[in-house]
């Protein structure tokens, strides 16, 4: 299999492109075909909504990819060709680096995971050292699910923080200050053997959305991921939005306060000052004979501690301000939070609508939905799969 160059997602993910359009409705089609077996070609336009000239279009690439087969059925007394999914040995990598982890999934072209790791990494972790240790976990991984190094076809990975998808290097503003200015997509091909795509963990949050969760008939979504810092990935006309340089959804660094706390994008009274897990931990630590974690603040809510809650819910309040913004200008079906505060529910849910409620336009405010993923911390490790799938066309020669 011959390795090709990694281009920026951004070329072929253009929302409203047709290239873009195509892979989202052949991500719909895999994903019902794994869910429901095998249906005929009638049955899956009613189950995805889809034409059935796109229907036939698509399970013929299918076919020629080795990825479907079609066989003779009979539908309501008529013929009619049956559609399954075919199980294939390839499968790809989906990698999340995090403020202090890393997780790796393997999953096959029909969206089945086939094995998975997770590994802690200390606070403030070098690129190299935390590649390195990617690399690592890939090899144990394939010793340990039986798949053969050969069997790999690329990679998708996700980082906390903005990437020039013009040159794949993580820019100012990401979690990991010490990735800043690290070509991530060079360093990874090198590291791995194989072709890379790398994208920001927000991004991947959203894509993960209309491809492994429960909202893949969502055309327009905003995935908000709450976590050390914030970030917002964006689903517009039914595929991923990165706008000129892939720098998009930075919704942490919104002004919220004037005379706020200078953040470390060097701007004062960012979302990321009163909204993010690091802000809760510090306000929630004082006093503390050492420093809470983000399960001690969701332990705490849970069991009704006032300060909690009064953290939780301004956070919240302040998310639903910054969101509202972004709300009145592209009018998204829902937006979906993830990140690790999702046990929490309706416990953050709740400020985070009363925010978008008071601040947006009343019919955008009121209809839009906000809800938790169901993903969980996977999310952005599933979605780093999604882009290496959508890409895929280019590995099987």
């Amino acid at each position: 299999m011959s390795k090709p160059t990694a281009q920026p997602a951004s070329n072929s993910s253009r929302p409203g492109s047709q290239s873009a359009l195509r892979q989202r409705n052949e991500q719909l089609i895999i994903a019902t075909l794994r869910e429901q077996g095998s249906l005929s070609q009638a049955n899956l336009a009613r189950a995805t909504g889809l034409s059935t000239a796109t229907i036939s279009n698509i399970v013929k690439a299918l076919c020629i990819d080795g990825l479907a087969a079609t066989a003779p059925t009979t539908s309501s007394g008529r013929r009619a060709l049956a559609v399954s999914l075919l199980e294939t040995p390839e499968v790809v990598a989906g990698i999340d680096f995090g403020r202090s982890h890393v997780r790796l999934v393997l999953a096959s072209p029909a969206f089945k995971v086939k094995a998975e790791k997770f590994a802690h990494l200390p606070v403030g972790h070098l690129a190299g050292e935390s590649i390195a240790t990617a690399a690592a976990m890939l090899e144990d991984l394939l010793v340990e699910s039986g798949i053969s190094r050969n069997q790999v076809a690329g990679a998708g990975v996700g980082v906390p923080g903005p990437i020039d998808h013009r040159t794949g290097t993580v820019i100012r503003g990401a979690i990991l200050p010490e990735w800043v200015g690290v070509n991530i997509v060079a360093q990874l091909e090198a590291a791995l053997t194989l072709p890379v795509f790398a994208d920001n963990d927000a991004n991947l949050g959203a894509l993960a959305q209309i491809t492994w969760g429960e909202h893949r008939a969502a055309k327009d979504l905003m995935f908000l991921k709450i976590g050390s810092g914030i970030g917002a990935g964006l689903i517009l006309n039914g595929a991923p939005y990165y706008g000129h340089t892939g720098i998009t959804g930075e919704i942490g660094h919104s002004t919220i306060f004037d005379q706020g706390l200078v953040c470390r994008c060097g701007n004062r009274g960012c979302l990321e000052t009163v909204a993010s897990t690091a802000i809760m931990i510090e306000l929630l630590s004082r006093g503390e004979a050492a420093p809470l974690t983000v399960s001690d603040i969701i332990g705490r809510a849970k069991a009704g501690d006032a300060a909690t809650l009064r953290v939780i819910d301004d956070a919240g309040m302040a998310v639903g301000k910054a969101v509202a913004n972004v709300a009145n200008m592209i009018n998204p079906e829902m937006i979906v939070v993830g990140g690790p505060l999702a046990p929490l529910g309706e416990t953050l849910l709740a400020p985070i609508r009363r925010g978008l409620v008071r601040h947006a336009v009343p019919a955008v405010g009121e209809g839009t939905a906000v809800l938790m993923s169901s993903l969980g911390d996977r999310a952005e490790a599933l979605g780093a799969i999604s882009l290496a799938l959508t890409h895929g066309r280019h590995w099987r020669q």
